[in-house]
């Protein structure tokens, strides 16, 4: 009617109803969509530091390396420096120098160890700053919807354990190794070679990154150019060893790079349902290490090379190629090169956790399976969490870990070459930048 008022049909929403369609369903894109990642960690961060602070008030210390730890350090102040003679109340010292130093730092802190509430504190706050930095490597990277981030920090009681409630030296290592790989992102390759190896000066398991660094600096540089980064590398290690080298080099080489320790059984986390005799049988040993090197080489010659480049082109100049790297495949590749190791360890314990659970979700949705659900995944995620929080282990949990790997393992290899991967809008090439 003319000039009337205009009635709302029986079927018609209301303003109201569409006000609140509207803002659950920015809600929906706010979760899903990669542009709502800093906003997402950014909230996600903040209530972290409640959830560090509660976990060190709330829940009671349990004492595993710190006194060793502290034990080993006191004995280098002592004037120990011969690391055959170095040992804490579980066992000798098997960390090299960049260990010794933080820890030594930490040692003076927290009045000789004995304030560990204090040790507490200060290992949340390393909490924090490798939460920033993996969060940084997603926001930059843009691959996983933000509500997955939910599950790399906030859902797992095992990391929190592993960082505020036990103070093992593994967060410190991964700390630094996520500094790294920022760096590495941001295109400064010699830095991040020189905190890499700052990290693996704290723990060794860090060399699981190593092949695929190799393989990275290979690609941007050739072979002269990788050479002066990889003394880099080498020079630090010596340089932070030196006083140990200097007092007795064969005790501080076998003793901080031993690459043959014997893991005892009832620690293990993935090898549970095999029988002990098997576990520790030396031809077992050998036969995972040869599955690791075939699979990093076929990961490398089919899924990291460039489809019809030869692997030896990597030695040449790099300014012949056409493809510079990209953010995400310097993350796939540092983070497959990690995966992979873990999957072929001779035992995983479970402070070993850290070692790749924040790369987990980007390993997840980097995978070859376009149709791999998102429940699936964040199923996979939850079977993994699980594994790691059953204790003592299960055969049945350890091979729920194995299953997990394999499938993870299944959609990277299925994953197109990552010269074809889509890269985001903000996944620019990789430029080194000079300092």
């Amino acid at each position: 009617m003319a000039g009337g008022v205009r009635r709302k049909s029986p079927g018609s929403p209301s303003p109201l109803w569409g006000k609140l369609n509207t803002l659950w369903h920015d809600k929906h894109l706010v979760l899903f969509k990669t542009e709502y990642t800093l906003l997402v960690v950014s909230v996600l961060w903040c209530l972290e530091i409640g959830i560090n602070v509660w976990v060190i008030r709330k829940v009671a210390y349990t004492e595993i390396d710190w006194k060793a730890y502290m034990d080993e350090v006191e004995g280098v102040i002592n004037g120990t420096y011969d690391y055959t003679q170095l040992k804490g109340d579980t066992g000798p010292l098997v960390y090299p120098a960049g260990f010794v130093y933080i820890f030594m730092a930490l040692y003076y802190i927290t009045s000789h160890g004995v304030n560990i509430r204090l040790g507490q504190y200060i290992f949340a706050v390393f909490y924090l700053i490798t939460l920033l930095l993996v969060f940084r490597i997603y926001y930059r990277t843009k691959k996983v919807p933000p509500y997955v981030f939910f599950f790399v920090c906030c859902a797992s009681y095992r990391i929190h354990s592993i960082f505020v409630l036990r103070l093992f030296n593994d967060p410190v290592a991964m700390m630094l190794l996520f500094a790294a790989v920022n760096l590495f992102i941001d295109g400064y390759w010699t830095l991040g070679c020189g905190i890499y190896s700052l990290a693996v000066s704290v723990k060794m398991n860090v060399l699981l990154f190593a092949p695929g660094l190799l393989f990275l600096l290979l690609l941007e540089f050739g072979l002269m150019r990788t050479i002066p980064k990889l003394s880099l590398c080498a020079g630090i290690q010596i340089l932070l060893g030196l006083p140990f080298l200097l007092e007795n080099p064969v005790g501080y080489v076998s003793r901080a790079f031993d690459l043959g320790r014997q893991f005892m059984f009832k620690w293990t986390v993935n090898w549970r349902f095999l029988p002990e005799w098997l576990f520790l049988n030396r031809y077992f040993h050998l036969l995972l290490l040869v599955s690791h090197l075939l699979i990093l080489l076929l990961f490398a010659f089919r899924r990291w090379k460039r489809p019809g480049e030869n692997v030896l082109e990597l030695l040449k100049d790099p300014s012949k190629r056409k493809i510079p790297a990209q953010k995400n495949s310097v993350v796939l590749i540092l983070f497959t090169s990690n995966f992979i190791g873990m999957c072929f360890s001779r035992s995983l314990h479970y402070q070993f956790y850290v070692w790749y659970f924040h790369t987990l979700p980007y390993l997840l949705w980097s995978g070859g399976v376009k149709k791999l659900a998102h429940l699936l995944r964040v199923l996979i995620l939850g079977l993994i969490e699980l594994s790691w929080n059953t204790y003592p282990s299960t055969n049945s949990s350890s091979a729920a870990l194995h299953v997990c790997h394999l499938i993870i393992l299944l959609c990277l290899w299925l994953a197109p070459p990552l010269s074809s991967h889509p890269e985001t809008q903000e996944d620019t090439p990789v430029k080194d930048k000079r300092q």
